[in-house]
């Protein structure tokens, strides 16, 4: 299978995302960028398994390839990192003609954007997602990013890369935990615009859980164009964008909360149950229509419930989120499966309210 969706802006293509499953087109795809260096950025879990492949056919592109790695996690997605791939950039003398490829997850992606949008005011990117979550969700759309003070993705930019290369066969290599942590965000696309899409995920949960490879590539492909269609009309996040942001309000503040010992889908599943019950309890969805929005959760392996936490202080954290309007909070609620809304009117009590629903407590 191969599939190729133009992201437009005012009518005009930006960029493509191409959709494949091995890396054999990936040097024609990387043909308009011949004559010129390349640093490939990846990290320690990716680039063991696939940095040779993709430096080969850059190489039959590019006059000069290189590469850096970093150490993989979260931990890493900070200013001191930026700092070591601007100095390799620097070092080997990389001018605004040339260009950054981002092989890896979610944290490469946003980490090698954000130095590529920033070097020299700004070098051309291409993103090569291997997670499922990349896939998915956060190489598409120009949202780049680091942490700082353990604070979700605070300094970063709009950035659009020149290219979206996935190769769906990367997630045959992929751990069952970050597998998993990607269906967070798959399944967030049919909750909030696309009703016949979840239906979809539900009636394919066994050939998900094989990783049958035509039903990947359809399940990415039809995520794409969910993200595709939203950043079109968006692509700054002065409106409707925001809807994507579901689960992710609370999602943060609960990634922060555990100081990241939980993965990026973990926490926006705790979010999206968190959401979900604001909703019930706003009047937009019934009690049914919860419970098996959080039960759909479980079969994906994504939690739906904490073990002691402190409401009170994931609330708290909820301040420093950047996605704080005028002092208050843009949350995402549903109508129904299908049917997203901005919420600014949530207030303090009804997350606490929330939390305290995932919230289990052993000794009770």
């Amino acid at each position: 299978m191969s599939a190729k969706l133009s992201v437009t802006m005012n009518k005009k293509p930006i960029y493509d995302i191409i959709i494949e499953n091995d890396f054999e087109a990936l040097a024609e795809r990387l043909e308009p960028y011949r004559n010129r260096r390349c640093m490939i950025v990846t990290d320690t879990n990716v680039g063991p398994i696939y940095l040779d492949a993709v430096s080969e056919k850059a190489a039959t592109v590019y006059k000069e390839v290189y590469s850096t790695t970093f150490p993989a996690g979260e931990d890493s997605k900070n200013l001191v990192t930026i700092q070591a791939v601007l100095k390799e950039l620097i070092e080997h003398q990389f001018d605004r003609k040339d260009c950054i490829i981002a092989l890896g997850g979610g944290v490469v992606g946003d980490l090698a954007g954000f130095a590529a949008s920033i070097y020299m005011r700004g070098i051309s990117v291409i993103q090569i997602p291997t997670s499922l979550l990349a896939q998915v969700d956060s190489s598409i759309g120009g949202k780049t990013g680091v942490d700082f003070d353990q604070y979700k993705n605070m300094v970063g930019a709009f950035y659009m890369p020149k290219l979206v290369y996935i190769n769906t066969a990367t997630l045959s290599t992929l751990d069952a935990r970050q597998f998993y942590s990607g269906m967070a965000e798959v399944m967030k696309y049919g909750l909030i615009m696309d009703a016949s899409f979840y239906e979809w995920i539900l009636e394919k949960m066994y050939e998900i859980h094989d990783r049958d490879p035509a039903t990947l590539e359809e399940m990415i492909e039809t995520c794409c164009q969910c993200k595709q269609r939203v950043v079109e009309r968006d692509p700054y996040e002065n409106g409707e964008r925001a809807i994507l942001n579901f689960g992710h309000t609370l999602g943060h503040a609960i990634e922060k909360y555990m100081d990241f010992k939980l993965l990026h889908g973990e926490c926006v599943a705790l979010g999206s149950v968190c959401a979900a019950y604001i909703s019930w309890k706003k009047g937009k969805l019934s009690m049914e229509e919860y419970y098996e929005i959080r039960d759909m959760f479980v079969p994906f392996r994504l939690p739906i419930s904490m073990t002691e936490i402190s409401p009170e202080k994931i609330v708290e954290l909820t301040k420093a989120d950047k996605k704080s309007d005028a002092g208050g909070i843009k949350f995402i609620l549903l109508k129904k499966v299908g049917k997203a809304v901005i919420d600014t009117s949530v207030t303090a009590e009804e997350m606490l309210a929330a939390l305290q629903e995932i919230n289990f407590d052993e000794n009770e």
